[in-house]
């Protein structure tokens, strides 16, 4: 099976036989190739599968016979999918694309809520918020992106119901997702993640009532809503966090040709990171859904960064471009699809 699917991903050899041997990685699916299934045998495999199987990692068991005893075999150790070993070339990587996706989605949904559970801590009370605890939240983040992908992250943060928390989950995502494009390194990567996740903390200091107002603001609510990037700025200086992580929070609204706030900053006064965290911050708006609006399509919302030429860094907008390729078009549910 190595020699023949090698293509189909990185494959590691488990001795059921070998007592000294331990799993040294953490599987994204597991094949039982047992060609004659003794009671001996299934004992190993369960203490095998105990050893590094996760609830929701799925097994596929292969069958070198069609007897029914062989089939009870798989379905006792609760394999996901019971395979013929003589089909195996011809259904096995469709297989491993459906069973390996499930996991991610799976991995995706319980990140995500994790990520969303931190959040509801860090706004609740961010009279004493650290830099090492938004560490925290970013880790969850990056991590989430490296094992599954942007397409799962999303939909999963689509369905959380407060906005502002959604908002923040959907920019810090696509930050990952987009410093994992750029061939970041692991440190950079985390710095920009963590702006992202940080970057609208200051909307605790916002009246709910405008914050999950289920309509379009009023110019006195914007002018309320617009506070919140110096509040956000005043609320983390003297915590520790990094000068730049206090730029983000402060200048994300700004834009190159000066027409944004709170500052009116343009051109080189406004950092690549907070480039980067304002591309993903709008591309967010874009495409999450509010009460009063649907979400756009990846299409559209890309289109319209490009069209922000001259208030927006064209060239990291370009480079942008694979994360919105990432999707087609919004689907008859509401939601985007992965392409």
């Amino acid at each position: 099976i190595i020699r023949d699917f090698e293509a189909l991903g990185h494959w590691v050899l488990f001795d059921l036989w070998d007592d000294e041997a331990a799993p040294s990685v953490s599987p994204a699916l597991i094949v039982a190739d047992v060609r004659s299934p003794r009671s001996d045998t299934l004992q190993r495999m369960q203490k095998c599968l105990a050893l590094f199987r996760r609830k929701s990692l799925p097994l596929l068991w292969l069958l070198h016979n069609s007897s029914p005893r062989a089939r009870i075999q798989g379905s006792a150790l609760q394999a996901e999918h019971i395979l013929q070993y003589d089909r195996l070339g011809l259904v096995l990587p469709g297989v491993i694309e459906r069973l390996t996706d499930d996991e991610k989605k799976a991995t995706a949904n319980a990140m995500a809520c994790e990520a969303r559970d931190f959040l509801i801590s860090m706004f609740t009370d961010t009279s004493a918020l650290t830099p090492a605890q938004v560490d925290v939240g970013t880790a969850i983040v990056t991590k989430a992106i490296a094992e599954t992908n942007i397409g799962d992250w999303l939909q999963v943060v689509w369905s959380f119901d407060n906005v502002t928390h959604q908002h923040c989950l959907l920019v810090a995502g696509l930050a990952a997702a987009f410093a994992r494009s750029l061939g970041m390194s692991e440190r950079d990567s985390r710095h920009l993640t963590k702006a992202a996740l940080l970057h609208d903390i200051g909307k605790v200091a916002v009246p709910v009532a405008i914050l999950n107002k289920p309509s379009f603001l009023t110019k006195d609510e914007m002018l309320v809503m617009r506070t919140h990037a110096a509040h956000g700025h005043a609320m983390l200086q003297g915590r520790g966090f990094e000068a730049e992580m206090l730029q983000v929070v402060r200048s994300h609204h700004e834009m190159l040709d000066g027409s944004g706030y709170p500052d009116g900053l343009a051109g080189s006064q406004i950092p690549d990171v907070v480039r980067l965290v304002t591309i993903c911050d709008i591309y967010a708006a874009l495409i999450e859904r509010r009460p009063y609006k649907a979400p756009m399509s990846m299409v559209r919302a890309y289109e319209i960064l490009k069209e922000m030429s001259g208030r927006l860094d064209p060239d990291l907008v370009r480079a942008f471009e694979p994360i919105a390729q990432a999707f087609t078009p919004i689907g008859k549910n509401g939601h985007a699809q992965p392409a």
